[in-house]
């Protein structure tokens, strides 16, 4: 045994000495094992700590080494998108101005219109209801001989028919889950490791009970977590569209509050965040796409959606900041906020991106720079209109549109981010009548991002390389991607509900939610130094490979 160590460390030494590492400088790193004491202590002492060397232990470390090799491995789709189709909608102040989509989940496939959260991570639907949303369509026709124009669809000119946008689905329900209803349905065991509620249980076998609280005021979902198949189509370089089922975390939502009992998300809310249980980090960690996703945010209300995005080649782009060293939610650094050519200082401030945030929000001080430099700026007169939330409002008419000052917000490296329309228009009988610098001011350090000034852009989360992209986009034609359709395989898509929209809208915007855990990071690329002493390493794993071989032989 102590001539075998020997001849190893013979080997070891010969191998360095031969390959020049010996004369060159000595790297080393501290290496702490992710089970181990010093790491509990971190996580704040949690009591779900695997025993060393114990089943549960190896167990883990066996299950991570997986999830790493499927996340190297090549995707097996370029693209995924909901099986009715990549287009999300825009409906209104009567859906929350949020954008929705039609996915389909279980067995047999039920249909729900989902709004599209980045700012949250659990996919839930109605399901037993306890208390739920009205689901009936003749709730939300209610609304019908009284619309008004999309949201960004006229702005600035006379409104023609089209722009009024007819309802588009009459006399359809909203859907409702059943756990009984889904052979392919099970309940998650408060013993899982995604079930945060888990030490709360009486019993680790019971089903796992979820409860998310969002921003706004009384807003939340309750119920069970279950996992089942939601239905998705393939999209890539060639027209033939294959369907893939996967398996996703859903929440059972028997019990809803606040806003979601008032037309926000009435059929449900995808979650887009960096949580383990959202719906791109499941796609990504099964193998089926990179792990990234993209919207789109068409001046017209329309939009798409694609898991596994990553964007063109020539798109912009910012990273994204970690909070205490985590990836918690998709949050990114302005430098400041310009007017035009007047960048304004003391206007720095960390950003959310939420597209479950219908509007943008901005920090106190940073609100008032901006708005007063716009204010400035704006060749209209200040005004104000009852029912809006707005501080900074103009009179307007659709004779005599104004011109609105350029907004842009500048990030690191001098990336711009200009936003295609700040304002958001106010129309009367005879069309526009007035308009509003769409940012209300939020206490506090951090602002948000809101669908309103992604519009006209293709973002692209990418958290496989934590960064934020984004590129001018019509929504239609992807231009790496022009093989994308809205639908899969040409067929016609599934129609969405009402578009029609209240005279004014809510006194307050759809908040979002607090997003879930951290993404895994990009390796940055080595130094030649560092490549040297792979080199040499690889040397003596092929030389500690020969003495292994004459050992067993002999």
């Amino acid at each position: 045994m102590k001539s075998g160590s020997l001849l190893i460390y013979y080997v070891i030494v010969a191998s360095l000495v031969g390959s020049g590492v010996a004369k060159t400088t000595t790297y080393s790193t501290r290496l702490i094992h992710r089970f181990s004491e010093e790491v509990k202590a971190r996580n704040g002492n949690v009591t779900t700590w695997p025993v060393k060397r114990s089943f549960e232990y190896y167990q883990l470390l066996l299950s991570s080494d997986f999830q790493k090799q499927k996340m190297k491995l090549v995707p097996k789709f370029q693209h995924l998108f909901p099986s009715q189709g990549s287009k999300t909608m825009s409906l209104g102040n009567d859906f929350g101005w949020l954008h929705y989509a039609w996915i389909d989940i279980g067995t047999p496939n039920v249909s729900f219109l989902v709004a599209l959260d980045a700012g949250s991570d659990l996919l839930w639907v109605p399901c037993d209801c306890v208390q739920c949303a009205p689901l009936s369509a003749s709730y939300y026709n209610s609304l019908v001989g009284q619309p008004q124009p999309p949201f960004f669809a006229c702005v600035f000119k006379q409104c023609a028919p089209s722009c009024l946008g007819a309802s588009i689905m009459q006399d359809r329900d909203l859907s409702e889950y059943s756990l009984s209803g889904s052979s392919t349905s099970k309940n998650l065991s408060c013993s899982h490791q995604l079930c945060d509620l888990g030490p709360n249980c009486k019993n680790p076998e019971q089903p796992c009970p979820y409860t998310i609280n969002y921003y706004t005021e009384n807003t939340s979902s309750s119920g069970l977590l279950v996992e089942d198949l939601l239905h998705l189509a393939s999209g890539g370089d060639n027209l033939v569209n294959k369907s893939v089922q996967a398996s996703v975390i859903i929440g059972c939502g028997m019990k809803q509050s606040g806003g979601y009992l008032d037309g926000v998300a009435p059929d449900g809310l995808m979650g887009l965040g960096l949580g383990e249980v959202s719906v791109p980090s499941l796609l990504a960690k099964a193998g089926l796409i990179r792990n990234s996703f993209s919207m789109c945010f068409d001046e017209d209300d329309s939009g798409r959606i694609f898991f596994g995005d990553q964007g063109p080649a020539t798109q912009q782009s910012t990273a994204f900041l970690s909070t205490n060293g985590k990836y918690i939610t998709y949050t990114v650094g302005v430098e400041d906020c310009c007017i035009e050519s007047s960048c304004l200082k003391q206007t720095s401030f960390t950003a959310l991106l939420d597209s479950g945030s219908s509007f943008t929000f901005l920090p106190n001080e940073v609100f008032e720079r901006v708005a007063k430099e716009f204010d400035r700026q704006i060749n209209a007169t200040i005004s104000s209109f009852e029912g809006y939330p707005w501080k900074y409002c103009y009179k307007s008419s659709s004779q005599e549109p104004p011109k609105v000052p350029l907004v842009k917000l500048r990030f690191p490296q001098n990336n711009s981010f200009v936003v295609h329309n700040p304002v958001f228009m106010i129309y009367g009988i005879q069309g526009a009548i007035g308009f509003c610098l769409a940012i209300q001011p939020t206490d506090g350090d951090i602002g948000t991002i809101g669908q309103n000034f992604m519009t006209g852009y293709r973002v692209v989360f990418d958290r496989e390389n934590l960064k934020f992209g984004w590129s001018l986009s019509d929504c239609q034609d992807l231009s790496d991607s022009k093989n994308l359709p809205l639908t899969p395989n040409g067929a016609p898509s599934n129609p969405l509900p009402t578009n029609e929209q209240q005279t004014t809208p809510s006194g307050a915007a759809a908040a979002p939610a607090l997003a879930g855990r951290a993404s895994p990071s990009k390796p940055s690329t080595a130094p030649p130094e560092l490549i040297s002493s792979r080199y040499c390493l690889l040397n003596l794993l092929a030389s500690l490979l020969l003495l292994r071989l004459l050992v067993s032989t002999s």
